[in-house]
């Protein structure tokens, strides 16, 4: 089955303690996962609080946001989204700089 950019989400808000594996035991409850994949900075190598999970459909990625957006992890509530092509693509410095020129 070919993945496209449909059933990928975005999630964030991580607290420091969830890892991959937390991620995938956690979504594949709600659906199929095919990969999970967190930020992490390219220095310290510690996650930076968000990533992607690809699903099998566009479906499985709705139904995923639909249930899992805003539960608690670790004390913090998760957000979920459908990511969008551009996300996927901008390399993280990237995103810390765009951030810094909209403030």
């Amino acid at each position: 089955m070919k993945l496209t950019r449909l059933d990928t989400t975005i999630f964030g808000s991580l607290d420091e303690k969830v890892s991959e594996a937390i991620l995938w035991e956690l979504f594949v409850n709600s659906e199929p996962v095919t990969s999970v994949n967190m930020a992490n900075d390219r220095i310290t190598g510690t996650h930076q609080g968000f990533g992607y999970i690809e699903f099998m459909s566009e479906e499985d990625a709705d139904y995923a946001i639909k249930i899992m957006n805003m539960i608690k992890l670790f004390g913090k509530s998760i957000k979920v989204n459908k990511a969008s092509a551009n996300e996927k693509q901008m390399d993280v410095g990237c995103k810390w700089l765009l951030k810094l020129t909209k403030n």
